[in-house]
């Protein structure tokens, strides 16, 4: 079998060839020549490149490895083009077997709007949405007058946060409308955006579920992962707590529903919202293995890859999950992510060579990881370093584990997000032992972990000021700080204001590119007259956009990048000479 992917997942397959008997077969792209999954796979096949439109996108390439290697069968994991119904129908055509569902199911699913109207012909709970793609920004504007505010604008044919724009003032929809089109072609190819009405401050649920070629569906367990940055997740676990058994009813049988509607067949997560007022509302369809499949593992004792390779074989579903239905899931999972990204920096990613990777064991711990010491992390490919797993006979056993687990994790060499794990594991709204049970939401990291402070902003005139504690801003009441502003406070306050400023003018003006990766959107051109804040240029790295922004008032001088160019991280993109900006010539981008 080959294996069209990399990493720690490539790594996860080559294991479940290993259990199953089977031969398999790495691909990999230069950087990736010494990795472990290359090097523990039977066959190894270079693909000759760097860049992942040049290795693991490229169809061509790897049909050609799994004709030269006499493969039969073909794993495409998670990410890259393993949603790719072109691609799917590509490797059917070339006579191998595919690891997943067939190719008219990942079409019709991962067409959005299809899917909903799937999900509403089986009677899965929806929120308010348009039933095709909106032509226009005045279309959504109507649907926004009609069902009110918030509203989500959503790329048609994306996923993992790519052409999402959250609406809360008609006045934004226009350039947030724009914002969401344009990066959908950019990620996906295609712009077609729909709308539907946004849940605020919802958790994010899901159904894991395997289907057979006999047409049998089963829901092997559910799982939260509500706790993500970025619309990216971060902590996953199973089975989802905190749901009464209605909404579980309701979660399991929905997501059963629609993947026998489609025709499913092989692994597949069904994904739902939930709103603070307790609403289920269907979201996606994920036509393939997900990255938290492991916390599903854990708790059922179903290896999930495994089963995928059975069904592909047309073994019926009993013999895939290696028992009949659906036992009771007597442990609790939790996934945490640890990823190449600097949290002190919004979750920059972070690139480097790693000088030391000593993962935690002991009692239920596990480590899904496609690195090790002398691992090159660069900014081509995905953040994620590990997955560490942890399981307890409940969710309090699991996080005491978790807290021993990831507080043994020693990594040297990039930042890594396990100071920020360390930490969510302290956290009340996390635990559930505070007053407000568990209360984060899928904006939680960014509306109230670490909300900015808002630059150059003055204090308001009251006697609350902000401080920050470590990664976090906290609201402090300061008395009688209202009558100290005539007195030394403003002085202070002013002298500090100078320094920022002459730090400022010693850093020049210069617009720097935060870490290593690739231009994707260039928004300015040279001698353009810009808003404080206004977007110049972004940035993706690891798969994550980084905007640029204009740090004052100015123009834009010294712009020497373009879609495409790869920087290194530091380098000068540009420059934002400061200068009074003509009244309504510009205006800062509304599209976060």
């Amino acid at each position: 079998m080959l294996i069209a992917n990399r990493g720690e997942i490539a790594l996860r397959i080559v294991r479940a060839c290993r259990d199953a008997g089977l031969t398999s077969i790495a691909v990999y792209a230069d950087s990736d020549a010494g990795a472990p999954f290359a090097r523990l796979a039977d066959e190894a096949v270079p693909l000759t490149g760097t860049s992942p439109a040049g290795t693991y996108l490229d169809i061509a390439k790897l049909l050609a490895a799994a004709e030269h290697t006499g493969a039969s069968a073909l794993h495409p994991g998670y990410g890259f083009l393993a949603e790719n119904a072109d691609f799917a129908q590509a490797v059917i055509d070339a006579g191998l077997t595919w690891i997943g569902p067939p190719p008219q199911v990942i079409r019709a699913l991962g067409d959005k709007v299809a899917a909903r109207a799937i999900a509403a012909r089986v009677g899965a709970p929806l929120v308010p949405g348009t039933p095709h793609p909106v032509a226009d920004a005045a279309q959504a504007v109507a649907f926004a007058r009609q069902y009110g505010l918030p509203i989500a604008i959503k790329a048609a044919h994306g996923g993992g946060g790519r052409g999402l724009r959250i609406v809360r003032d008609l006045g934004e929809v226009a350039g947030l409308f724009e914002a969401a089109v344009r990066e959908a072609e950019a990620a996906f190819g295609r712009g077609e955006c729909f709308v539907e009405a946004y849940v605020e401050r919802g958790r994010h649920v899901e159904a894991q579920v395997l289907a057979d070629t006999h047409g049998d569906v089963l829901v092997v367990g559910t799982r939260d992962c509500t706790l993500q940055r970025r619309y990216q997740k971060l902590v996953e676990e199973a089975p989802a707590p905190f749901l009464s058994a209605a909404q579980q009813a309701t979660l399991e049988d929905s997501a059963a529903a629609i993947c026998a509607d489609a025709g499913y067949v092989s692994a597949g997560t069904v994904e739902f919202l939930l709103s603070p007022d307790g609403q289920l509302s269907f979201l996606e369809v994920n036509t393939r293995l997900q990255v938290e499949h492991c916390v599903t593992e854990e708790t059922t004792d179903v290896d999930l890859v495994r089963a995928q390779l059975l069904i592909a074989a047309g073994r019926p579903l009993a013999e895939a999950v290696g028992r009949q239905e659906n036992g009771p899931v007597r442990r609790h999972a939790i996934e945490f992510r640890v990823n190449a990204e600097d949290p002190d920096s919004g979750f920059a990613p972070s690139t480097g060579t790693i000088t030391r990777f000593r993962p935690p064991g002991g009692p239920g711990v596990r480590v899904d990881s496609g690195v090790e010491a002398g691992s090159v992390i660069g900014g081509q490919f995905d953040s994620l370093l590990a997955k560490v797993i942890v399981t307890g006979r409940d969710r309090p056993q699991a996080l005491e584990r978790a807290r021993r687990a990831l507080g043994e994790f020693d990594v040297a060499g990039v930042r890594t997000t396990l100071p920020f794990l360390r930490q969510v594991l302290t956290e009340p709204a996390f635990t559930a032992e505070g007053p407000a049970g568990f209360a984060v939401h899928t904006r939680w990291i960014e509306q109230d972990y670490l909300p900015a402070a808002p630059a150059g902003a003055e204090e308001p005139d009251t006697e609350r000021v902000a401080v920050r504690v470590g990664r976090r801003w906290l609201s402090v009441d300061v008395p009688g700080l209202a009558q100290a502003r005539e007195g030394p406070l403003v002085l202070a306050r002013e002298q500090a204001r100078d320094r920022l400023e002459r730090a400022g003018q010693a850093a020049g003006d210069a617009v720097r590119a935060p870490m290593q990766g690739t231009v994707i959107r260039v928004e300015v051109a040279d001698g353009d007259e810009v808003a404080a804040g206004q977007l110049l240029v972004v940035v993706e790295a690891m798969k994550m956009e980084n905007p640029l922004r204009a740090p004052h008032p100015g123009r834009v001088t010294g712009l020497h990048v373009s879609v495409g160019d790869t920087v290194a991280q530091g380098a000068t993109l540009c420059q934002v000479t400061p200068g009074q900006v003509t009244p309504g010539q510009v205006t800062p981008e509304g599209s976060a």
